[in-house]
């Protein structure tokens, strides 16, 4: 193509606070958990087709991720924030109920309440940097 250097690769724009990266990678990694522990029968706070629309979900708000479009962040915070809720609490009263920590239930609801918590604190910066910036929308 005319005008086009295949050789060029474009920066990354580096903003202050963006934590995008972080969050989309945690997303899909919860995605893989979901499924995974869905398909092995763990005892999830989800139904089946529950637990894949939420991973479909959750790797669709991974894909959009960007830093030019400050809604996606506070959307994904709320999913994070659901998450924390929804398997936090599940993780929790598996543990009350006298699960071993070794339990697959136990260690899937974990796995995904620490996912679904490490990426509220990093959707949170986020939001904290965009409203830091007054010229962003």
């Amino acid at each position: 193509m005319e005008g086009y250097d295949s050789d060029v690769i474009p920066q990354r724009r580096k903003m202050m606070h963006y934590h995008g990266d972080e969050a989309r990678a945690l997303f899909v990694a919860a995605a893989l958990v979901l499924v995974v522990a869905q398909s092995t029968g763990a005892a999830l706070p989800l139904s089946t087709t529950g637990a894949i629309f939420s991973a479909v979900l959750l790797v669709v708000a991974a894909g959009i991720t960007n830093p030019d479009q400050s809604w996606i962040h506070w959307f994904n915070a709320l999913l994070a924030a659901s998450g924390t809720v929804l398997f936090g609490t599940s993780a929790v009263e598996h543990y009350r109920a006298g699960v071993g920590l070794l339990n697959l239930s136990f260690t899937y609801t974990e796995t995904l309440a620490l996912l679904s918590l490490i990426a509220l604190y990093y959707t949170t910066r986020t939001i904290r940097g965009y409203i830091q910036r007054p010229n962003l929308s």
